[in-house]
């Protein structure tokens, strides 16, 4: 079998730790990781420290994200209740509005029915709202695209009642989409006492019931794969007080594949979830003359060794996978070739890219 060339993915839920975590991660370290996985699109999140809910914090990361970049790179703005009248002058920097209804860190959280009701009142419509919502809030965040008539992304969806509430919502023709990770695809709780805390993040793992119906969704009510890359450093992980969240971009690609080579779903099923309906969804710019190339036949062991994201650790380290990335061409430039990224720094594009 030749090798297969896939256009460039589009991973739609980042956490590229700038400001405050860079000895986590960073816009270059990040970047690297993406290449590597065959991604070509990042979108990173807002809960830094600071959060990106200032107009200044944000264009000032923005300006350090464009000088480091090695792939293309968009910013979601924060909804934090104590500064909800920001909102609109954070449209122009962003690609898109984070909420958090659940558990998250620093001040982001939305837990009162004004503040949640401001973030759909004063957001643009032209601009998607991505929520973190888990259980009975994923019924709120239904509500809202019903009553408010917009688009509403569905964060990291992980289990089996979630799921189907979302693809009732579907059939009823609410303006709702969703994203699953791989690790909630590839991992269960029964995981956790095997990894410790390297398998603690949220949402966190759950039944394997919640597995399969993910899977039993994923050709029809799932929207995209997002790895909700998360790294924190190996001695954070191992502390008194570990901090939930995985890395993920390294691994989302081979796992797939390997799902695809497994017949759990088809090649073009894949594509649809990794970079058609990602780009649809939030409306990011086309990349001319981009793809991947993937040896479909390559077998090995997912390792820690020689990871380009600064954690330097996975939680599916010593799975055996098949397909591995080769090449990464973005813009007709090769920038990624067997375990090398080529690309200088500050090549990448900042989405939008009316801020250049």
């Amino acid at each position: 079998m030749p090798n297969l060339r896939l256009p460039g993915l589009a991973d739609v839920h980042t956490h590229l730790r700038v400001p405050g975590g860079e000895q986590k991660e960073d816009f270059s370290s990040g970047t690297a990781a993406a290449l590597a996985g065959g991604i070509t699109t990042l979108l990173a999140m807002p809960n830094t420290t600071p959060p990106l809910t200032r107009p200044g914090t944000l264009r000032e990361t923005c300006q350090k994200a464009q000088r480091a970049i090695f792939c293309d790179v968009g910013l979601f703005a924060g909804a934090s209740p104590q500064e909800i009248e920001l909102l609109p002058q954070l449209s122009g920097p962003a690609v898109a509005l984070k909420i958090y209804l659940n558990e998250t860190f620093g001040p982001l959280r939305v837990e009162d029915l004004p503040a949640l009701l401001a973030c759909f009142q004063l957001w643009p419509r032209r601009k998607i709202i991505a929520m973190h919502a888990e259980g009975p809030n994923v019924a709120v965040g239904v509500g809202l695209a019903a009553a408010y008539r917009r688009p509403v992304h569905f964060c990291h969806i992980s289990r089996r009642a979630e799921i189907e509430l979302i693809a009732a919502a579907k059939r009823r023709g609410l303006p709702v989409t969703c994203e699953v990770t791989p690790h909630h695809l590839f991992l269960s709780e029964a995981d956790a006492a095997r990894l410790g805390p390297l398998a603690d993040m949220r949402p966190r793992l759950a039944a394997a019931a919640d597995v399969e119906a993910l899977w039993r969704h994923l050709d029809t009510t799932v929207d995209c794969i997002a790895t909700d890359h998360a790294p924190h450093t190996l001695a954070e992980k191992q502390s008194a007080n570990p901090p939930p969240g995985v890395p993920g971009l390294e691994t989302s690609l081979p796992l797939l594949l390997t799902a695809a080579a497994e017949k759990r779903l088809s090649l073009e099923r894949l594509i649809e979830l990794m970079a058609t309906h990602p780009r649809r969804i939030f409306k990011l710019p086309p990349q001319p003359d981009t793809w991947v190339e993937v040896d479909p036949r390559a077998s090995y062991t997912l390792s820690n060794e020689g990871l380009q994201t600064k954690c330097g650790w996975s939680p599916f380290s010593g799975m055996r996978v098949t397909g591995r990335v080769q090449r990464v061409v973005l813009r007709g430039t090769e920038v990624y070739a067997d375990g090398k990224v080529l690309a200088q720094p500050g090549s990448g594009q900042m989405i939008p890219r009316a801020l250049n």
